[in-house]
């Protein structure tokens, strides 16, 4: 992402957990299959409190502005503290490069490229004839997967993203995640979303190279809107038959409800005498 990646080290990936994965294949070409992290969804999402955790999008105070000087003296004392290769290093522009750590909490799963050749022989007979079939698959990231990536202080949070889900070849619509910074003091975890344009490394360097005082997590970009303009043909396609399906079960409940009261009543009725 930066200059210089040549001569930094590869990426790390670390898997920190074994929990199986779920999946299932689909074709997007198929708009009559079901997505798989849809099936058990409401349309509706519920009220939920905020957490006090989470804080406002904007930022509490601007990152101080730093000179030439004061920029390469926080990178001498960062470089100091880190028992790693995983350094900051100081560039002819004035920008500089160095990594962060990002860990992924997502609730959902993920659409990653399918391996899996058609299985049937009407499949391969099709694709034989037309075009290949781009398939997906929707794919359970191990519980706290974490990455190292390489960028420069001027990488905005939005290109972390990106960076991201194409290192996990993940593809989402990076507008259905967010970054957030992650901070603890005094026994209090709090999170805070960083807005698009927001430049995770300065945070890092400011904040130093503790991961305890600061670190940098992405998850689902929970706005309270359904932001349906992410979504894929496909998958609104699947939206709409989950909602005339719930349609369906809410008006059999209602004329349910009322023809038991009308028994209730028709009951009272004939057992009532007239005298």
């Amino acid at each position: 992402m930066g200059k210089g990646d040549k001569d930094t080290p590869s990426f790390e990936m670390t898997w920190n957990s074994t929990t199986s994965s779920g999946y299932c294949s689909q074709e997007e070409s198929d708009p009559e299959l079901e997505l798989f992290y849809t099936a058990r969804t409401s349309l509706f999402p519920r009220r939920t409190p905020v957490k006090s955790q989470i804080q406002d999008e904007k930022p509490e105070k601007q990152p101080e502005a730093l000179s030439q000087k004061e920029i390469e003296k926080k990178i001498k004392d960062f470089n100091s503290q880190i028992k790693s290769n995983l350094f900051m290093s100081m560039n002819r522009d004035g920008s500089y490069t160095g990594f962060i750590k990002v860990q992924l909490k997502l609730v959902r799963p993920v659409s990653v490229p399918a391996s899996k050749k058609p299985s049937t022989v009407h499949d391969r007979k099709s694709v034989g004839r037309s075009q290949p079939v781009k398939r997906r698959t929707s794919f359970y990231l191990p519980k706290d997967a974490s990455k190292h990536l390489h960028l420069s202080s001027r990488t905005p949070a939005s290109e972390v993203i990106q960076a991201l889900l194409r290192k996990f070849t993940v593809l989402d619509n990076p507008r259905k995640f967010a970054l957030f910074q992650r901070t603890e003091k005094d026994g209090q975890v709090n999170l805070r979303k960083l807005l698009d344009d927001e430049e995770p490394l300065k945070l890092r360097l400011l904040s130093g190279p503790c991961d305890k005082t600061l670190s940098f997590v992405l998850k689902e970009n929970e706005t309270g809107e359904v932001n349906w303009d992410a979504f894929s043909m496909p998958e609104l396609h699947n939206f709409l038959r989950i909602l005339q399906r719930e349609e369906e079960e809410h008006m059999r409940q209602i004329v349910q409800r009322y023809n038991r009261c009308r028994q209730k009543m028709q009951e009272a009725l004939a057992s009532h005498t007239p005298g």
